[in-house]
């Protein structure tokens, strides 16, 4: 997929017409059909702000990976482990946590795991000292 097929993905996903997201991005709507049809490209601070707002990676808006975010990444690497998954989807709200996810990209499934382990441990251990 391209940049402007994801763009208009996730437009669509949120029920957004382009004049809402160009309101949204700080930008006009012949901007965001210009992104849709190929005819412009944004530049790199825009594009993280659509990343940002959409939630998903700058690899994804580009079409580089179909993996949406970190935060998916990590959850298909414990996908196979119930008690690690369990511990991840409460794991992932906790905004204190997200730089630590962006830093994911780079590492296999089993490093991912084995941080996700030692993540829970202490937070067992936490939970014994209370």
């Amino acid at each position: 997929m391209t940049f402007s097929d994801r763009l208009r993905e996730l437009r669509k996903e949120k029920n957004l017409t382009q004049e809402d997201l160009a309101k949204i991005l700080g930008i006009s709507r012949s901007t965001i059909a210009g992104y849709e049809t190929e005819r412009k490209e944004p530049d790199y601070e825009t594009l993280k702000k659509i990343a940002d707002f959409f939630n998903v990676s700058i690899d994804y808006l580009l079409g580089r990976t179909d993996i949406r975010s970190p935060v998916d990444e990590i959850t298909e690497a414990v996908s196979d482990d119930p008690e690690l998954l369990e511990f991840w989807n409460t794991l992932k709200e906790r905004e204190d946590l997200k730089l630590l996810f962006k830093q994911t990209k780079k590492l296999s499934p089993r490093d991912i795991k084995q941080i996700i382990r030692i993540i829970k441990a202490i937070e067992d251990e936490e939970d014994k000292g209370e």
